[in-house]
């Protein structure tokens, strides 16, 4: 399996058709860590902070730029991947109103995935100031929804029938639920709706619903994930959250099969 997921990753070099041009000298799928829509003063999934650890890795396989500057058709240029962490509904103490994901930024995020750009969106849980009425303009884009119903910590361990990221364990730390709408043209997939057998490791919450979705949008691919601590520095370096450790999972991994699937690679399987 390490050897697959090796190959996996030498195939994400290469883009995908349809996508913006890579620079010349790179040989590696470029992912774009925004950080537009994080209030100023927000210290979690800083890049130098929370996330140093998954982008040090990141950087292993692909060129990794942070920019908290609006998003345009420029600053996505030679960009294979955007990834964004949980938007900001509320400003922090002292600090200005955070921008939201208005209909100018949906509209530049949705030309860059028809144009065969990938997307990674990830949210947290109820007490970590996700906007949701804007960000659900944009999931509704690929027939998704969130909707603030919560499941805690758990492991899941996923089925190999799962595609991309099937037979990993994933420790999932805390999440509200995706919705899925049927018949939408993106054709959105549950990857990973939640298994309600498996019992949360630190509460009762434990919702029906979807977890983790992926769907297509043009020639683009498109993730939405509703956790964003599962890729921190205290999961990373086995601490967990809030004392609560999901051990043996291979979140690392997921995370970077998840890059490389949106950003095209070669031996991803789109949704049907």
């Amino acid at each position: 399996m390490k050897r697959h997921f090796q190959l996996l990753l030498l195939a994400c070099g290469i883009g995908f058709a349809g996508a913006a041009p890579l620079p010349a000298q790179a040989g590696k799928p470029v992912v774009l860590y925004s950080r537009t829509w994080n209030a100023v003063g927000e210290t979690r999934y800083q890049p130098d902070g929370t996330y140093s650890g998954i982008l040090a890795r990141l950087k292993e396989t692909c060129e990794v730029r942070v920019s908290a500057g609006p998003v345009s058709g420029k600053l996505l240029e030679g960009v294979s991947v955007v990834l964004i962490a949980n938007p900001s509904g509320k400003a922090v103490e002292n600090h200005p109103a955070p921008r939201h994901l208005i209909a100018e930024d949906r509209a530049v995020l949705l030309d860059f995935v028809k144009s065969g750009g990938g997307l990674i969106l990830m949210g947290n849980q109820e007490n970590h100031n996700l906007e949701t009425k804007e960000t659900n303009a944009l999931l509704a884009e690929f027939g998704m929804k969130w909707e603030d119903r919560y499941t805690d910590i758990k492991g899941l361990q996923l089925a190999p029938t799962v595609p991309v990221i099937g037979g990993l364990k994933w420790g999932y730390y805390a999440g509200n639920t995706l919705v899925l709408s049927a018949g939408h043209p993106a054709r959105p997939q549950a990857w990973v709706p939640n298994d309600l057998k498996v019992l949360p490791m630190n509460s009762a919450r434990n919702e029906p619903g979807v977890l983790l979705a992926a769907a297509t949008l043009g020639q683009g691919r498109f993730i939405a994930v509703t956790d964003a601590g599962w890729i921190g520095n205290p999961v990373l370096e086995g601490k967990g959250i809030a004392g609560v450790v999901v051990p043996g999972d291979n979140n690392v991994e997921i995370f970077q099969r998840l890059i490389a699937w949106t950003a095209g690679a070669a031996g991803g399987t789109k949704p049907q």
